[in-house]
C-alpha cells in the first residue's frame, strides 16, 4: 500500500510540474535549435501600424535593414524639434519576428547625420543586445546576426553615450517575437509608444526647441507624448475600430525616465500580456509599463464612441500631451451603455496652467504683428488651450461648453471676451439661444497671447473679424475683475 501511495504522490508532483510549466509559458523546445528555411525581407512599419501577423509560417532567415535619420519634426503645432530616429519615425519601425528566426540586422547611419549611433534590442541574447556590434558612424553601416529565442514584445533603443540623450531624442521602438503558431488573430492591431521629452522652452513655446540635458537629468519633462508628438493619435490620425471588433495594442514605453500608467478611458482590457511576456492578466483597468518596457493589451469594443488613451498620471495626459483617441463606429447598445459619449470631453487642456480668477502685473515686450501672424500664433494657442472644451471648429460641446463659431455672445462685446479669458467666467449665459452653465477658469496667458488667440477666434468660423490688440487686453487687465452680474 505504501508503494502505491508513493507512486500516486510522484504522479501528482509530475502533473503539477507539467501544469506549472504550461502556466508559466515554459517549453521543452529549445528555440535556439530550430532550423531555418528560406530568407525573407522583414516588413517594417511606422507607427501606429504593424506588419501583418506571422501566423504559422516556419522559422526563416529574416533580413532587417534599418536606417537611422536625424530629422526635424513637430513636437506640437508651431513647436519644432530635431528627432533622432530609427527608420524616420518616433517610435522607430516596428519589427515582427517569430521564435527560431535568425535575424540578419543591418544598421545604416545616413551620411547627413551628425553623430554615431547603435542599437540595443532587448530581444537579443548577446553583449549589449547588439549594441557592441552595431556602433556606426554617419555614412557607414554595420551588420550583425542573432537568433530569436524568447517570445515576447521587446523595446529596442540606441545605446550610444550619452545613452539617455539618444533615447530622449526619440531613438526607441518595438520588436515582437511571436510564439510558434503566432498570436491569436484579432480584428485590429496598433503600435503605440510613450516617450518623455525635455526642451529648453516650456510646453507649447513656439519655434525650434533644443534638447535640455539639465531637465532630463532632473526628470522634469516638458512633453509626455504618444508616438513622438502632441496629437499624433487625435483627430483624423485617431485609431479606428468597429463595434464588436477586438483591438490589440502593442504598447511600449521608450522613457527615458518616466513610467507609464496606460489606460483607455471607457474600456477595460480583456487581456494584458504583463510587461510584454507570457503572463496574462484579465479585466485590467490600468497597466503599468516601465521605461524600457512594454505590454500587449487586448479589448473588445462593445459600443460606439471616442475612447481616450492616456497615461493616467493624469496631468501628463491633459497638460503634457500623453493622450490619444480610438474612434469606434457602429450601432448603439443601450444594454451596455445608455448614454452618448461626448467626443472631445477628454481632449488635452494643453500646457497652459489654469487658475481661478486673479490679476497679473507681469511686463512683456509688445510686438506689432500682422493679422496673418496673429492667426498663425493664435491657432497654436487655441489648439493647446481652448481645443478641449470648444473643439476644433469652435462648435463647443452641447449642454456643456458653448460654441465660439457664429457666437452672438462673443461678437457682441470683445472686451467681455477679453475679460472672460483674463478672469474666468461662471454662471448661466445664453449663446445662440441656448443656455450654458459651466465654469471657464482664467488662463495664464500674456497680453500678446490673449490678443492672438481671440483674434484667431474672431476671424474664424463666421465671426465678425475683430482684431484684438495687446493694448485692448492691457486695458482690461488694469480694470477690476467684473462681478458675475456685470458679465452676463
Amino acid at each position: 500500500m505504501s508503494n502505491f501511495i508513493k507512486k500516486v504522490l510522484v504522479l501528482c508532483v509530475a502533473c503539477a510540474a507539467s501544469i506549472a510549466c504550461k502556466q508559466n509559458g515554459d517549453s521543452t523546445t529549445n528555440y535556439a535549435d530550430i532550423a531555418v528555411g528560406d530568407q525573407m525581407i522583414a516588413e517594417l512599419t511606422a507607427p501606429p501600424f504593424v506588419p501583418k501577423p506571422i501566423g504559422d509560417r516556419p522559422a526563416k532567415k529574416l533580413i532587417v535593414n534599418m536606417e537611422i535619420k536625424e530629422i526635424e519634426g513637430e513636437m506640437a503645432d508651431g513647436v519644432k524639434y530635431v528627432y533622432w530616429t530609427f527608420g524616420g519615425s518616433v517610435p522607430g519601425s516596428f519589427i515582427r519576428t517569430r521564435v527560431g528566426d535568425e535575424v540578419e540586422f543591418t544598421l545604416k547611419n545616413h551620411p547627413d547625420n551628425k553623430l554615431p549611433h547603435n542599437i540595443d534590442l532587448h530581444a537579443v541574447t548577446g553583449p549589449g543586445g547588439g549594441a557592441a556590434s552595431s556602433l556606426v558612424a554617419p555614412g557607414h553601416e554595420k551588420t550583425f546576426n542573432f537568433k530569436c529565442i524568447n517570445p515576447g514584445l521587446y523595446v529596442y533603443h540606441c545605446a550610444t553615450a550619452p545613452v539617455g540623450m539618444h533615447i530622449a531624442n526619440g531613438m526607441y521602438g518595438l520588436i515582437l517575437v511571436e510564439p510558434e503558431g503566432g498570436l491569436p488573430p484579432v480584428d485590429k492591431e496598433y503600435y503605440v509608444m510613450q516617450g518623455d521629452f525635455y526642451t529648453k522652452g516650456k510646453y507649447g513655446e513656439p519655434g525650434m526647441q533644443p534638447f535640455d540635458m539639465t531637465k532630463a537629468v532632473d526628470e522634469h519633462a516638458d512633453y509626455v507624448v504618444f508616438n513622438g508628438k502632441v496629437g499624433a493619435l487625435t483627430g483624423d490620425k485617431a485609431l479606428t475600430a468597429k463595434v464588436g471588433e477586438t483591438v490589440r495594442i502593442y504598447m511600449g514605453n521608450g522613457g527615458p525616465n518616466l513610467v507609464s500608467s496606460f489606460h483607455v478611458i471607457g474600456e477595460i482590457f480583456d487581456k494584458v500580456h504583463i510587461e510584454g511576456g507570457d503572463m496574462i492578466n484579465k479585466n485590467v483597468q490600468t497597466t503599468l509599463i516601465p521605461a524600457g518596457g512594454s505590454a500587449i493589451v487586448e479589448f473588445k469594443v462593445d459600443v460606439p464612441g471616442t475612447f481616450i488613451l492616456v497615461d493616467h498620471s493624469i496631468f501628463r495626459a491633459f497638460n503634457k500631451g500623453a493622450l490619444g483617441m480610438l474612434k469606434v463606429e457602429g450601432a448603439e447598445n443601450a444594454k451596455i451603455y445608455s448614454g452618448t459619449t461626448q467626443e472631445g470631453i477628454y481632449h488635452p487642456e494643453g500646457g497652459t496652467i489654469q487658475n481661478m480668477p486673479k490679476t497679473g502685473n507681469g511686463k512683456e515686450v509688445v510686438v506689432n504683428k500682422t493679422l496673418s501672424q496673429q492667426m498663425t500664433d493664435g491657432k497654436n494657442i487655441y489648439s493647446r488651450t481652448c481645443f478641449a472644451c470648444h473643439q476644433s471648429e469652435g462648435q463647443g460641446i452641447p449642454a456643456a461648453f458653448p460654441p465660439l463659431s457664429k457666437s452672438d455672445f462673443l461678437n457682441a462685446d470683445p472686451n467681455r471676451a477679453i475679460s472672460a479669458v483674463l478672469h474666468g467666467l461662471s454662471g448661466e449665459i445664453t449663446v445662440n439661444g441656448k443656455k450654458f452653465n459651466s465654469v471657464m477658469t482664467s488662463q495664464n496667458l500674456t497680453d500678446q497671447e490673449i490678443s492672438d488667440v481671440l483674434t484667431y477666434v474672431y476671424n474664424s468660423w463666421g465671426n465678425n473679424k475683430t482684431k484684438v490688440t495687446p493694448e485692448m487686453v492691457k486695458n482690461q487687465r488694469a480694470k477690476p475683475a467684473p462681478k458675475t452680474k456685470d458679465i452676463h
